[in-house]
Parts: structure tokens; C-alpha cells; sequence
């Protein structure tokens, strides 16, 4: 039998420390951008590879449903990677580089905003989106991890961990997914919800 409990506490400690540099300004920016993007009735495409792209699928998940169930108008998340055969034909047939680009072409709209993660902020294929909405003029909320990489520097919006643990940077990405959503819960939500 292993023990782990010292490096459990190591691990809790790592990821308190990093909780604690967090940029609350960038973070209510982004609630801002999102709720007016809401009320203005766009949409807010999300996507991600990996970790991030299982995210993404939650991010949508809490906004289109778990906020939205008590509000009008309604968030109207995107998640790109959820049409896996939509996704697994624009790499086959394309470029696994193209997958995001691709389902941004002849979708976005003026005022549509676009919420890319990625731990590293180098994914090409995340990079490659975000370069083609914000040559529209689209507004970018970018989620990274590590230095940020090109992602940070292409945000309008940058939520980053300061950290240099891909596992602490995704489990620190879904913290901005649930304070986001409790924080809306609060705000929009709580009056609905308690006469419900």
C-alpha cells in the first residue's frame, strides 16, 4: 500500500496557492462580456482540445442549462467540439488545424464572442480561430495556463493560471466555468429560482 497523503497536501497547497493569484478583475470582466453578449442575444462559441475540450462541453452545459433555466433572454453557448462527426470531417478531409476556423466560417457574427481554452495558449488549431474571429472584430476571452502562449496575448479577455501544471491549469479552468455560473446564479438567478 502507497501513501500518498504528502504529496495530496503538496498538491492542495499548489493549487491554493495559485486559487489565490487569480485575477478578479479579468474575471468580472468576463462575467460582464458575457452577460451583455446574453442580453444582445449572441452567441458565445467555446471550444478546446482534450481537457479543454471536455470544458468547453461543461461550460455549455452550465450556461444553456443550469443558468439559462431561470432567465430570459438565455445564454446561447456553442460548444465546437461537440459535433464529433462535424469535427472528425474537417480533420480528415481538411486539417485537424482547420477544426475550430472551419466551424467559425459563415457562423460568426458581429457581436458574437468566441471562449478559447487552452492550456498551453499555443494550440494551433485554438490560434487559428481566434485569429480569424478577432479579424472580424469579434471579442476573445481566452482560458490558458503556463506563460498564456500566443492565446493570452490575442485576448481581449485573459483568464490565466500562473501555474506550470497542466493538471492544476484544468482543474483551475473549471473553477472560472463554476464561480462564473455561481456568480450568476447570484445575481440573475436567485429571485426566480427561490419562487420556483
Amino acid at each position: 500500500m502507497i501513501d500518498y497523503k504528502a504529496d495530496i497536501v503538496e498538491y492542495l497547497k499548489s493549487e491554493i496557492a495559485v486559487i489565490q493569484k487569480l485575477d478578479a478583475e479579468a474575471i468580472n470582466d468576463a462575467l460582464n462580456l458575457l452577460d451583455q453578449t446574453r442580453l444582445n442575444r449572441k452567441r458565445v462559441y467555446v471550444f478546446g482540445n482534450g481537457g479543454s475540450a471536455a470544458t468547453a462541453s461543461h461550460m455549455q452545459n452550465d450556461f444553456n442549462k443550469g443558468v439559462s433555466e431561470w432567465i430570459e433572454p438565455k445564454f446561447r453557448f456553442q460548444c465546437l467540439n461537440d459535433n464529433i462527426a462535424t469535427v472528425m470531417a474537417i480533420a480528415n478531409d481538411i486539417s485537424y488545424d482547420e477544426i475550430f476556423r472551419f466551424q467559425l466560417k459563415g457562423q460568426l457574427d458581429p457581436g458574437d464572442v468566441v471562449l478559447a481554452i487552452s492550456g498551453s495558449g499555443n494550440s494551433k488549431n485554438v490560434i487559428r480561430a481566434v485569429e480569424y474571429a478577432r479579424s472580424l472584430g469579434n471579442q476573445i476571452i481566452g482560458v490558458t495556463g503556463f506563460d498564456g502562449g500566443k492565446l493570452r496575448q490575442l485576448s481581449d479577455i485573459s483568464l490565466h493560471v500562473p501555474v506550470a501544471s497542466m493538471q492544476i491549469t484544468e482543474d483551475v479552468h473549471m473553477l472560472f466555468d463554476h464561480l462564473m455560473m455561481s456568480m450568476f446564479y447570484e445575481k440573475l438567478c436567485i429571485k426566480k429560482y427561490s419562487e420556483k
